[in-house]
């Protein structure tokens, strides 16, 4: 009898999935040259988003292509499948997963059987019922979402230069983020930062003329950077003309009327939502212990508390912190993520060989934040850092910190040009909808918006 090999199953292909699967085919090159081990990766995209990039890539500092690493390419011991899992009975080992093939075929859910699960689905935007929110309401947390943002924000400055009704103008002109964690004022800070050099190329635009709000409901933004550094940002970014609002809400963004919770009343053709995420609905999904937040209850070594073959890390896992007092837990953000994965690889690893296993253990170090070119802000080893300097190390770090040499080559190589060239200040909305020009010719209906995301 030919002897099934053992697989592990992996269940996304964010940060936790993707070094997580490149520490198992180090650590199981042996057993996978043998056929005695199969590592399989479940995730809806066939690349891995490297998210700090993102605002980079919103602003054209990078290449969209460059911020994601193709899974295929990077784990070719792996077989990746590209699809959903949407249930998960680990009591039984098996997995619901459905691909892109099962609504074609018209057929029921794979059941993937495994004997080693790996869950890190990562996590979802956070969005609360806010009217309006779903209709007009942008998302900044994949490569397409930054894309179009970036498309959507020169589009509104084509609409603010050609109409000649001064409401219209000033709404496409108006810019409403809201979220002051990492992703809403780096988002911010390197799109305002582009609209600014854009610009320079309309007759009749100005920079003066547009509106940037960031709406933050705490009394502080980018908590992880520190008390101060927050504030020093909340300076520098009103000193750029940015409406910084703390304790604040978005009531309403019905009928593009952006409504906060101190009266104000913004009509605008942008919203952004950045508000915090939440776990991943597959979690809540399975038979595996979650906590009161909806993460999954995890040991120091990153198993799953109470279940045997079962691991998790990164945004899915409540992940004891053994650097700081009991009951703390690992913040769920790419540092942790990245140096969980690599000890979850080598547990799992031992696990096999019945060797014991490692604890996990990381001081957070420290964070950094780009505030556009040139600006950002650093905390990192007790040692505060802005300007320049802190826009310097933050770029040092994330290349560091980018999956493959293959990736590192070129984000350097687009960083050493856009210092010699001027900046891409194109939108392609077009590619939002690439058969409009052919629809059209062939006598089809086009879309109401067919050059653009607006």
């Amino acid at each position: 009898m030919v002897k099934e090999p053992m697989r592990i199953l992996i269940v996304g292909g964010g940060y936790v999935g993707l070094y997580t699967a490149l520490r198992l085919q180090r650590q199981l090159k042996p057993e996978l040259g043998r056929g005695d081990v199969e590592i399989v990766v479940v995730s809806p995209d066939p690349y891995m988003t490297y998210q700090p990039f993102l605002p980079e890539a919103a602003a054209g500092s990078i290449s969209p292509r460059h911020v994601v690493v193709p899974l295929r390419r990077v784990l070719d011991k792996c077989k990746v499948v590209v699809g959903e899992a949407t249930a998960i009975n680990h009591a039984k080992r098996v997995a619901t997963v459905t691909t892109l093939a099962t609504e074609e075929e018209g057929s029921v859910a794979e059941q993937l059987t495994y004997d080693e699960l790996v869950l890190a689905p990562g996590s979802i935007s956070r969005t609360l019922p806010v009217p309006g929110l779903a209709d007009h309401g942008i998302g900044f947390k994949t490569v397409e979402e930054a894309i179009g943002l970036r498309n959507h924000v020169i589009e509104q400055m084509d609409i603010a230069s050609s109409t000649r009704d001064p409401a219209i103008r000033d709404a496409a002109l108006t810019f409403v983020f809201v979220g002051g964690g990492y992703a809403g004022v780096e988002a911010l800070g390197e799109l305002e930062d582009m609209a600014r050099y854009t610009a320079r190329y309309y007759h009749n635009i100005k920079p003066e003329d547009m509106k940037w709000i960031l709406v933050e409901a705490s009394d502080r933004i980018l908590p992880e950077v520190g008390e101060e550094m927050g504030r020093y940002t909340v300076t520098e970014l009103r000193r750029r003309n940015i409406d910084v609002r703390l304790h604040t809400r978005l009531e309403s963004c019905a009928d593009r009327v952006a409504v906060l919770s101190d009266g104000a009343r913004f009509p605008t053709r942008t919203v952004v939502w950045t508000a915090g995420v939440k776990p991943h609905p597959v979690l809540a999904a399975t038979d595996l212990p979650l906590n009161e937040r909806g993460r999954l209850k995890c040991t120091a070594e990153l198993s799953v508390e109470g279940v045997a073959h079962a691991w998790a890390a990164g945004d899915a896992a409540a992940v004891p912190d053994v650097t700081a007092e009991a009951g703390r837990e690992t913040a769920p953000n790419a540092q942790h993520a990245v140096r969980q994965a690599r000890t979850l690889g080598d547990n799992i690893a031992h696990s096999l060989r019945g060797e014991p296993l490692e604890t996990y253990s990381h001081k957070y170090v420290g964070s950094v934040a780009s505030l556009g070119l040139h600006k950002g802000v650093a905390h990192v080893y007790g040692r505060k850092l802005k300007g320049y300097p802190a826009w310097f190390m933050h770029r040092v770090y994330h290349l560091s910190r980018v999956p493959t040499f293959n990736r590192k080559a070129r984000v350097l190589a687009e960083w050493t040009l856009s210092g010699l060239f001027k900046r891409e200040i194109v939108s392609l909305g077009s590619l939002e909808h690439p058969r409009a020009e052919f629809e059209l010719a062939a006598g089809g209906k086009p879309p109401e918006n067919p050059k653009g995301s607006s």
